[in-house]
């Protein structure tokens, strides 16, 4: 399968233009171009798993670093171009990074790389898949699968970008493969039909659900919370309450468990659709491991291979209650491979106050590769995106206050204080979402779709970064450099 798989991985929007353009006459088996695939039920399935590959590129590290880099949680060590992330210093041709040879791995344009590759494969399912004889209860999951993949692609083009081009048909010539932007509502109309079309053919969550595949409900949940992006409360707030409702899904007891590497298989009751990494195949390996593990591979809980290359703020760690279970998944001491306790001065060279983040560790890990799940949505999100949406539509009601209190109380919390005004509660739950799901690549993206960046990202300084400064212009990335070259029907975003 891992063969047929990786013959069958497609291009990128780019990589399909040149290849349009070549007139290449071949019949290839793994080009894009022939009518030698999708014929089978084996072909379908590689298909939407070629698809689904993208994740694995994206969360391993560009979404994770153009998202938490740039936001007022953590910070990296300042090599290969990480840094102009984190000091807005960065360029349309993201040079510091190219420069390192990072320029798709570790931020914006490996979102975009991947993600329209992710497009790509996901529209080829979506036409040759139907016609497929084979079981029609999994040729439908299967192209419902790729519908949500599409959409989950989009809106992470959209939260990156702001508006970017809609591709919808696979790419077979220069028309199909060069198109312009499209506008926000535009964007947003087309994610949810694909995520509409995606819940009418998923199954509902069950044990038996292969790992890694999204569930009816799970692309609810996503749902709501591509609906809270768009400003969209009421159907932020309906597609949260089809989730919590369903009872399909609960908050795992310890918050704790939710990272435990060894109980991600009980924690797929709270981690509703994860990215599916393992130890022992190459293309599977998430880098979040490596990064944030201690400098020279000595945090033995952490993992066999490790750099110390990202830290959480010393101001993040401390705004936590101590009581606060979700501070656990933080750490100012670690113990090495002798045994010995190294104190948080001696945690990195670069500060005396550097916090390792605990949330991605498998001591088991083999080399550089690892067993570490990364969330896409958990339940726990969905509550949040659920206390927001009522809010935002009838105040801090009591229903409101119930939902970020379950999240309050699993973490060891009371209840949030009562009587709050609207804006008080919006600004809490925002604070909620920043302690419940940092190093998720979710907190640059709260920041600046509720265009509070600005504000909040001067405040977030210390000994490495002392001066903090971001422009309007970068409440989105420019669009790569090479694309707008590639493409004439391509604007490049504000400001840039």
């Amino acid at each position: 399968m891992k063969t047929i798989i990786q013959k069958v991985l497609l291009l990128s929007l780019l990589s399909v233009l040149i290849m349009a353009c070549s007139k290449l006459e071949e019949s290839v088996y793994s080009s894009i171009f022939t009518t030698n695939f999708y014929k089978t039920a084996s072909d379908a399935e590689a298909g939407v798993a070629s698809a689904a590959g993208s994740l694995i590129n994206l969360y391993g590290f560009p979404l994770l670093a153009a998202s938490d880099f740039a936001a007022d949680q953590s910070y990296p060590r300042a090599v290969v171009g990480r840094n102009t992330i984190t000091l807005f210093t960065y360029d349309p041709y993201f040079t510091a990074q190219r420069n390192s040879g990072r320029h798709e791995t570790e931020g914006p344009q490996g979102i975009w790389r991947f993600s329209y590759k992710g497009i790509e494969n996901a529209n080829w399912v979506i036409e040759k898949v139907p016609a497929i004889q084979m079981d029609a209860q999994r040729r439908a999951e299967i192209v419902s699968e790729a519908y949500a993949l599409r959409g989950l692609y989009h809106w992470t083009l959209t939260k990156a970008f702001n508006e970017i081009p809609v591709k919808t048909r696979a790419s077979t010539s220069e028309t199909e493969a060069l198109v312009a932007k499209n506008s926000r509502a535009e964007i947003y109309t087309q994610i949810y039909s694909d995520l509409d079309q995606a819940i009418a053919g998923l199954p509902s969550y069950s044990a038996s659900l292969v790992k890694g595949r999204p569930s009816k409900e799970a692309i609810q949940g996503l749902y709501a919370k591509v609906a809270l992006y768009n400003e969209d409360w009421p159907k932020a707030l309906q597609m949260a309450q089809t989730t919590i409702n369903s009872g399909k899904y609960s908050l795992m007891p310890n918050v704790l468990d939710v990272f435990d590497v060894d109980k991600e298989d009980a924690a797929r009751v709270e981690n509703m659709w994860a990215v599916e990494a393992d130890r022992v195949t190459p293309s599977r390996w998430l880098t979040v491991m490596g990064i944030a593990g201690p400098r020279n591979s000595s945090g033995v809980e952490y993992a066999k291979v490790s750099f110390g290359s990202w830290f959480a703020y010393q101001s993040f760690f401390n705004s936590f209650s101590p009581t606060d279970k979700r501070r656990q998944l933080l750490d100012t001491t670690y113990r090495d491979v002798s045994g010995k306790i190294v104190l948080q001065k001696d945690i990195t060279p670069i500060t005396p106050k550097g916090v390792l983040i605990r949330k991605y560790r498998d001591p088991n890990s083999i080399g550089e590769a690892n067993n570490c799940n990364f969330p896409i949505i958990r339940l726990a999100d969905v509550y949040l995106v659920a206390a927001e949406a009522e809010a935002r539509q009838n105040g801090p009601t009591a229903l409101a206050y119930g939902y970020i209190n379950t999240v309050r109380k699993r973490a060891g919390l009371g209840d949030l204080t009562p009587g709050l005004s609207k804006d008080a509660f919006i600004t809490a739950v925002l604070q909620e979402r920043s302690w419940e799901l940092f190093a998720e690549a979710d907190r640059w993206f709260d920041l600046t779709r509720t265009n509070t960046f600005l504000t909040v990202i001067p405040k977030a300084v210390n000994d490495v970064y002392p001066t903090r400064t971001p422009q309007a212009k970068h409440r989105y990335y420019p669009i790569p450099l090479e694309e707008i070259q590639a493409n004439p029907r391509l604007t490049q975003n504000a400001g840039w």
